[in-house]
């Protein structure tokens, strides 16, 4: 099998005296949609963060592609973070740019001045995501899932390797998370990227994911297919996959 293009051991990970992550070892594999499930608060988004550099550990490290990126510093940082593009929680837009200007934003960012290039991958970047012709539009004026569908645009633009997605169906209805996982799916067939899902959305675990991985308590509980996550009797994961708390109703 061919080394993955990420390789996390013994991740660790603290804020004052909690500890957020609990050595966490994880392979994640050029093409694949790998999911990450878990309980509130337990280090699915802090994991998250690390892929790309954006926190270090305070244990343990992070490869990207072959190299470490545990100690590198923000220039060092830069060629890595342009193989692992992101799309925030809440999209993260900046309400004072258009469209267009919003999904330029990393390429302006990482030195680009030819305009002309700019404008074409801002183009295609729209294209990926279903909205041609949106640049001169504002934030305020799109809907919720239009602007997921820009966050994913600025992710992408960049023509990363792998794309990470925090929550990227946090506040849509069925039928808009439904397009998004769709993009997110068209992204691993028709355009080769990898793709790191954090979500609760159990529907949309059994349409996108290859593997899923569940953290407990900031570490790895369970790793398997969605086929295996729907059969398993594992007393931690059942009532996630039911959606059922074990409370009585009145």
């Amino acid at each position: 099998m061919a080394a993955p293009f990420i390789r996390v051991r013994a991740l660790e990970q603290k804020f004052g005296s909690q500890i957020v992550l609990r050595g966490v070892d994880l392979d994640i594999h050029c093409g694949e949609t790998l999911v990450l499930l878990g309980g509130s608060g337990g280090g699915k988004s802090v994991l998250l963060k690390h892929l790309p550099g954006l926190m270090r550990p305070w244990k343990g490290t992070v490869e990207v592609d072959g190299t470490d990126i545990s100690a590198l510093d923000e220039r060092q940082l830069a060629p890595y973070r342009r193989k692992v593009g992101i799309m925030f929680q809440g999209s993260a837009l900046f309400d004072s740019m258009s469209v267009g200007e919003n999904v330029a934003f990393p390429l302006r960012e990482a030195g680009q001045k030819d305009e002309s290039a700019i404008l074409e991958r801002v183009r295609e970047a729209l294209d990926i995501v279903r909205l041609p012709g949106q640049e001169t539009k504002m934030p305020a004026d799109l809907s919720g899932g239009m602007r997921k569908r820009v966050a994913l645009a600025r992710a992408v633009v960049g023509r990363p390797d792998c794309v990470l997605y925090d929550e990227p169906h946090a506040g849509l209805d069925p039928i808009t998370a439904d397009s998004i996982d769709h993009l997110i799916k068209d992204l691993q067939h028709h355009h080769g990227m990898t793709n790191v899902v954090v979500t609760h959305e159990m529907r949309s675990v059994f349409h996108i994911a290859d593997r899923v991985v569940f953290l407990k308590e900031g570490r790895i509980h369970w790793t398997g297919s969605p086929q295996e996550l729907k059969d398993t009797r594992d007393p931690v994961l059942r009532p996630f996959v039911d959606g059922d708390s074990g409370e009585p109703w009145d």
